[in-house]
């Protein structure tokens, strides 16, 4: 079974990720909305690290979904660009971040990257 978003933003989340950019900087807050409530997590993105915080503070981005939409992108189910442009969340400020918030959450379980493909002798997109 998957984590859910919460504990994946409380455990997996911070630290380092060295699949961004070394430039990337900026404040994100996702509201996750259960119901009449909504949680807030405020991430700080500086230098590849990453500090998550539970606050309601203004940010560069903001997101706002309901919890099973943070549930599905937290299990690699569902792509955060992808569930903007189907509405099922929305963003205001600064959208490059969303693509930033594409690289701190797992890919599909299923998923291979290239170089591990290419490692293993296998070709890509060709037979």
């Amino acid at each position: 079974m998957s984590a859910s978003a919460a504990e994946y933003l409380a455990r997996q989340l911070p630290g380092r990720h060295p699949d961004l950019p070394e430039n990337t900087a900026g404040t994100l807050r996702l509201d996750l909305r259960d119901g009449a409530r909504t949680d807030h997590w405020y991430l700080t993105i500086d230098h590849q690290e990453v500090r998550v915080d539970r606050l309601a503070e203004e940010a560069d981005l903001v997101v706002r979904a309901d919890r099973e939409v943070f549930d599905r992108i937290a299990a690699g189910r569902l792509n955060p660009a992808a569930a903007l442009l189907r509405n099922d969340l929305t963003a205001q400020g600064n959208l490059r971040l969303l693509l930033t918030l594409r690289r701190l959450f797992p890919g599909p379980p299923e998923a291979r990257h290239p170089r591990e493909v290419a490692r293993a002798g296998g070709r890509v997109g060709t037979r």
